[in-house]
């Protein structure tokens, strides 16, 4: 990708970060209850708004598929070989929580694989890029680009495992039966990819229902650190996207 392209995608996200962040200063904002029980807030709509209207002028030509715009048939976007997936807020429980562990997601996908990611924290001001084959990196507050890099664990040290703050899993209970594992370490949203691709975990299970818009960039930061994302039930596969059903399997995230 360009770097204008790069550039106006971190923009786009942070105006994101900017409508999030006004909502979660309030100090009061509504919940509503989505048809699957996730929750709602004003501040997803304000954050979808921002970056459908962002990229549809950044790249018109590019599709834009998101979670507060999902109902796209797949009739029409089968036909797609390339386009944004976008989760405006990912970590809705986590921002009702404020605990502050909530992130902007905008991937793009080409032929069912994700390219380029960005997910950007805005309680945190922190912001991970990734461009698959190019590298990535993260930036914080200070405004210093640092590169990042998954890594193994040392020769019998034992996995440092991201686990979700707020879905557990008695499939990943019996998972981490199997393995060594020396540290855990609790993480809300799509940050959990993040650890890893900077090496402050080894390994992120999931064995839990998550979305596509959920784990595309994600997937992109940690694949440009040069790690990666496989299926469960297939372990020689990555995570594919804009399939029919737009749900995941499980999948784990490893260097």
């Amino acid at each position: 990708m360009n770097t204008d392209t790069i550039d106006g995608v971190i923009r786009i996200a942070r105006r994101a970060g900017v409508a999030i962040l006004e909502v979660y200063n309030r100090p009061d904002f509504g919940v509503e209850q989505k048809a699957d029980d996730s929750p709602l807030t004003a501040a997803d709509r304000a954050a979808h708004a921002v970056i459908d209207a962002g990229l549809r002028e950044l790249t018109p030509e590019i599709p834009v598929l998101s979670e507060e715009g999902k109902n796209v048939p797949y009739e029409t976007r089968s036909r797609w070989q390339r386009f944004w997936l976008v989760d405006p807020l990912d970590g809705t429980k986590e921002f009702i929580k404020r605990n502050g562990e909530f992130t902007v997601n905008i991937a793009l996908i080409e032929d069912g694989r994700p390219l380029f990611g960005v997910v950007y924290a805005p309680a945190l001001d922190t912001l991970y890029v990734g461009e698959v084959g190019q590298g990535a990196w993260k930036q914080e507050a200070n405004g210093v680009r640092e590169p990042l890099r998954v890594r193994m664990p040392a020769e019998g040290e034992g996995h440092a495992v991201v686990k979700s703050r707020s879905h557990p899993s008695g499939e990943l209970a019996e998972y981490l039966e199997t393995i060594q594992v020396a540290d855990s370490v609790p993480v809300g949203s799509s940050l959990k990819f993040c650890v890893v691709a900077e090496g402050r975990a080894t390994l992120y299970p999931r064995f839990g229902p998550t979305m596509e818009w959920d784990t595309g960039a994600g997937q992109a930061v940690v694949e440009a650190a040069g790690g990666k994302v496989m299926r469960v039930d297939q372990p020689d596969q990555p995570l594919r996207y804009n399939k029919e059903n737009l749900l995941n399997g499980f999948f784990i995230v490893s260097a």
